[in-house]
């Protein structure tokens, strides 16, 4: 459904299956998009629609999963706020880029690895959203001159912690899991904590701010 009304933010709903609505809310991936999303994350968190079960954002779209039987009829209107900034952390992040694939991104990019790690590690990224694996953030952010096509073959394994870039994003997995993206280094930091409660088992939010700082190595 599509709705331009004034105080209305313009969104586009699909059915998803019996239980849940997909709301499209911006057509391509961006600041606006990213401030748009934060609009409907408060909405969602300070007034959610009656037996919502959960949100789960990508960068244009968010999918409203309610309880059995409890999904509207109608796809949840949003609307726009005067407060578009999020309330966002400033986190940093020790890196070691020792990664397998930090020679190959330099030599994609026509620079030497020393200056792979200093462009990448003087950007400032913002937290879009968490997906993927839990705890996995797609951050905007990377620099131009770092932009590298992901692996033609996904490696059936990725170490936890290790840091990434695929085309025009950089991102951390959080877990061992099969990933195509060019790993340059590694963390130490755990990302995700099955145990902790829900509101504090990712390290990440969606709207932080990211610094990675680079270390020659970790402690043993």
């Amino acid at each position: 459904m599509h709705d331009s009304s004034p105080g209305r933010l313009s969104t586009h709903g699909i059915r998803y299956g019996r239980d849940a609505w997909l709301i499209e809310f911006a057509a391509e991936a961006g600041d606006e998009s990213f401030a748009i999303a934060a609009m409907i994350r408060r909405q969602l968190e300070n007034n959610p629609p009656p037996h919502l079960r959960e949100a789960t954002f990508a960068y244009t779209r968010v999918l409203l999963e309610f309880h059995p039987e409890h999904c509207p009829a109608q796809a949840p209107e949003f609307f726009l706020t005067e407060n578009s900034t999020v309330s966002a952390k400033i986190k940093t992040i020790d890196v070691c880029y020792d990664g397998e694939d930090l020679e190959r991104v330099a030599r994609h990019c026509g620079l030497t690895a020393e200056e792979v790690i200093a462009q990448h590690s003087a950007a400032s990224y913002q937290v879009h959203f968490l997906g993927f694996a839990p705890g996995f953030p797609y951050l905007s952010g990377l620099p131009a001159c770092l932009h590298t096509p992901r692996l033609d073959s996904p490696r059936p394994r990725i170490a936890a912690g290790s840091v990434g870039i695929g085309a025009g994003q950089t991102g951390i997995y959080p877990l061992p899991t099969a990933g195509g993206w060019n790993i340059i280094g590694r963390i130490q930091d755990p990302l995700f904590d099955p145990s902790a409660p829900l509101d504090s088992c990712t390290l990440l939010e969606a709207g932080d701010t990211l610094h990675f700082r680079a270390v020659p190595s970790f402690p043993p």
